[in-house]
């Protein structure tokens, strides 16, 4: 059996009505060669139920990686879910975060040697998170700025973002102020680089543990490409009972070395080099 072009690596933690969408919103992707890594930050078993009874009805191939809930450690599951990539190009993104149809064929298409990509994702209140079906994905309702307005979505610049239009997409990737960084929710990458870099510090907790990964590979002379509108998203909300004000002191301070020693590799990543 033929490797897949790209490994899909969707990090989630007891969210399974929402991963559920997002599965469904993988099933009607254009670009069709890639396989799904679900890296489970410690779920409950009713997340693995849902992966296995959805399997039947998927058009690819899911591996359910898992650990122990022993608070956020979404970096460690990330590292294994890397070991557990049969591609050579991976794509990451987060079990709230639905994709567009064309959503895996952008960053198909702009990969390239030299470059990793960065996307963004277009944040839905609560109310229209739970309102999205099954169809609304299928029809790609859930994409269309009319359709969500009708469901009560706000006037907005960032309305913008879920523009179909190839010309304003490249104008506005060019004018936003927003830096190309490693995105969690939004970025993919060639499986040698991130090898290189030694993957996740395993260190970092919540804020800023991925765009940490971008700035090693910054720091190797990797560049990033722009694609906040192009490679399209849309997050359901959640509440964010894990983050800890500890948590983003400590990873601040990671950031910190990485940047001014311009480190390039973590020495706490996918091969262990410190305890």
């Amino acid at each position: 059996m033929s490797k897949p072009q790209i490994a899909i690596v969707l990090s989630t933690y007891n969210q399974p009505e929402w991963l559920k969408k997002v599965l469904w919103g993988y099933a009607n992707q254009q670009f069709k060669d890639f396989e799904v890594i679900i890296a489970d930050d410690g779920s409950t078993a009713e997340t693995k139920t849902l992966i296995e009874s959805m399997r039947p009805e998927l058009p690819f191939e899911v591996t359910h990686v898992w650990h122990e809930d022993n608070g956020f450690q979404k970096t460690i599951i990330l590292n294994t879910a890397i070991k557990a990539a049969n591609a050579e190009y991976l794509l990451f993104s987060d079990g709230d975060c639905i994709p567009r149809n064309d959503f895996v064929a952008v960053h198909a298409a702009h990969r390239e040697a030299g470059y990793f990509l960065s996307g963004g994702y277009f944040k839905l209140p609560m109310d229209i998170s739970k309102a999205i079906t099954q169809e609304d994905i299928a029809q790609q309702r859930c994409f269309d700025v009319a359709w969500l307005k009708a469901q009560g979505l706000k006037s907005s610049f960032k309305n913008n973002k879920l523009t179909t239009n190839a010309a304003k997409q490249k104008f506005l990737n060019w004018i936003t102020p927003t830096e190309a960084t490693w995105n969690g929710h939004n970025s993919s990458g060639w499986l040698s680089d991130i090898l290189t870099a030694n993957g996740f510090d395993q260190r970092m907790q919540y804020g800023g543990e991925d765009r940490e990964l971008g700035e090693r590979l910054f720091n190797a002379g990797l560049k990033a490409k722009q694609l906040r509108y192009t490679a399209i998203c849309v997050h359901l909300d959640h509440p964010r009972g894990y983050v800890k004000p500890e948590m983003l002191t400590k990873n601040a301070a990671i950031r910190k070395t990485t940047k001014t020693q311009k480190l390039t590799r973590t020495a706490y990543g996918l091969a262990a080099e410190k305890a």
